[in-house]
C-alpha cells in the first residue's frame, strides 16, 4: 500500500512492505473433488406426439435396449399397411408390364415407369419403417434413469428433453490442481478420496488432465476414476483429495 505525503519539505512516499502468498499454501490444503458418471444422456424426443407408455421410474436401473418410452403411431401404422398394399399393386403392375414387354405390346417407356412405381413403394415402406423406429426410445446403454420430465398422455414437440439416462457402472472424479503440478502429476497417479456422504476413503487412480491451464487462477482441471467397484458411491457426491507436498519435486 502506498501512502502520499505532503510536507514542507515537498512530497515523498512511504511504501510498506507487500506480503506473498506461499507457494505451496494450495498443495498443503486439501482439494475438493466431485464424482460424475462416465457416461450420460439426456435423451429427446425425436417426433412430435403423444406418449402413449412411459416404461420406467426415476432411479430405476435398466440393461441396453429396454423400453423407456413409446409414442401413439397408430396413423404411422396405418400409412405403412397402406404403402405395403401400394407395393403389393406395383409389383403387379410391373410384372404384367414386364410379360408384356415380351410380347411387344408395350413400349419401353411403359415398361420402366412399372418399375420405378414399385421402387417407389419399396422406398415409401423404408421411410414410414425408419419413422416408426423413432416411435419407441430406448436404453442406448445399461445404468440408472435420472429425471423424467415427461408423463403419458402427454403431448411433446420434436427435440424435447425428456429422460436421463447415467451410467452409474462406472464413476470419475473431478478436480481442480495448481497448474504446477503437472510436472509429476501425471495420468495413472494413484491417491485416495474422501467422500462425506458415506464417510469413506477410496483408492482412486489420475486418468486425464485438461488440454489447457487457467491462466488466471494458474490452476488445471483433472479427472480420475474410482479404482474398484462400490455401489453405495453416486454421481454428485463429494468430497476432499489431499496430496502430500512432499511428493511434489
Amino acid at each position: 500500500m502506498r501512502w502520499l505525503m505532503v510536507g514542507m519539505l515537498g512530497l515523498f512516499f512511504i511504501t510498506a512492505p507487500v506480503v506473498q502468498a506461499d507457494e505451496r499454501s494450495f498443495g498443503e490444503s486439501e482439494l475438493r473433488a466431485q464424482l460424475s458418471p462416465v457416461r450420460y444422456a439426456l435423451l429427446s424426443a425425436e417426433m412430435a406426439g403423444k406418449i402413449n407408455r412411459l416404461s420406467v421410474l426415476e432411479g430405476q436401473t435398466v440393461a441396453v435396449g429396454t423400453l423407456l418410452l413409446s409414442f401413439d403411431c397408430s396413423i404411422q401404422k396405418a400409412q405403412l399397411e397402406k404403402a405395403q398394399t401400394q407395393l403389393a399393386v406395383a409389383r403387379n403392375n410391373r410384372k404384367g408390364s414386364e410379360r408384356m414387354a415380351e410380347l411387344n405390346a408395350i413400349g419401353s417407356v411403359e415398361l420402366v415407369n412399372a418399375q420405378l412405381e414399385e421402387r417407389k413403394a419399396r422406398d415409401d415402406i423404408t421411410y414410414l419403417r425408419a419413422t416408426l423406429d423413432r416411435c419407441e426410445i430406448k436404453a442406448p446403454y445399461s445404468g440408472s434413469i435420472g429425471d423424467i420430465s415427461a408423463r403419458a398422455q402427454e403431448f411433446v414437440q420434436a427435440g424435447q428433453p425428456l429422460i436421463e439416462i447415467i451410467d452409474d457402472s462406472s464413476l470419475q472424479l473431478e478436480f481442480i490442481a495448481p497448474s504446477r503440478w503437472l510436472k509429476w502429476l501425471t495420468p495413472g497417479f494413484s491417491f485416495e478420496v474422501f467422500i462425506e456422504d458415506t464417510d469413506q476413503q477410496y483408492p482412486v487412480r489420475l486418468e486425464r488432465i485438461a488440454a489447457k491451464v487457467d491462466a488466471m487462477s494458474q490452476s488445471v482441471k483433472a479427472v480420475a476414476i474410482i479404482d474398484g467397484e462400490y455401489p453405495e458411491l453416486l454421481p454428485g457426491m463429494s468430497g476432499r483429495i489431499r496430496i502430500a507436498p512432499s511428493t511434489e519435486q
